[in-house]
């Protein structure tokens, strides 16, 4: 069975969410899932979900909290670096039927790592492994190779009106 690269952007929201409902939609097929997320540094609503009902999807956190307004340090761009040479070894091995790669996008965007870097990764998979790539600006590059892309749009958000992330629905 051949794996395919899906990539899930755009400035909407539910990026992240699409990919731990594939996961778990994956999971419920008996399938291992390596959930990889960049710039993420922090306990999310999900991944405590994930930990106590998922034991077949393995989280790992690259990130030392999230930047997402300001510029990375030299230890984000290390920990980014770091993360990716260990899901490159993760994508290689055939050992999980699905990698997400969670905030790839923004983590190149950011030049936590390079865009060519990240496309030699998901070359270099294993056949049948089925790779998610998540974040905003996803660069063209990337939506040429891949072969399912969705653009998440915002029409509206209540966080324009003043609303702070709510845990369990943002976060």
């Amino acid at each position: 069975m051949k794996g395919y690269i899906h990539v899930y952007t755009g400035n909407g929201k539910g990026k992240t969410t699409s990919a731990f409902g594939l996961s778990l939609r994956a999971v419920g097929a008996g399938k291992k899932v390596f959930f990889a997320q960049f710039v993420k540094g922090k306990t999310y609503s999900e991944i405590e979900a994930v930990q106590k009902f998922l034991p077949d999807i393995t989280i790992k956190q690259y990130g030392l909290g999230c930047f997402i307004e300001k510029n990375p340090t030299p230890a984000d761009i290390n920990a980014a670096g770091e993360g990716l040479k260990e899901v490159s070894s993760v994508i290689r091995s055939g050992k999980y039927d699905m990698v997400v790669l969670d905030e790839a996008n923004i983590a190149v965007y950011f030049k936590l790592f390079s865009l060519s870097d990240l496309i030699e990764v998901i070359q270099n998979k294993a056949k049948a492994t089925e790779i998610i790539i998540t974040g905003r600006y996803a660069p063209k590059e990337l939506i040429e190779i891949a072969d399912l892309v969705t653009e998440m749009k915002e029409i509206k958000h209540y966080y324009n009106k003043g609303v702070e992330a709510r845990k369990g629905i943002e976060y």
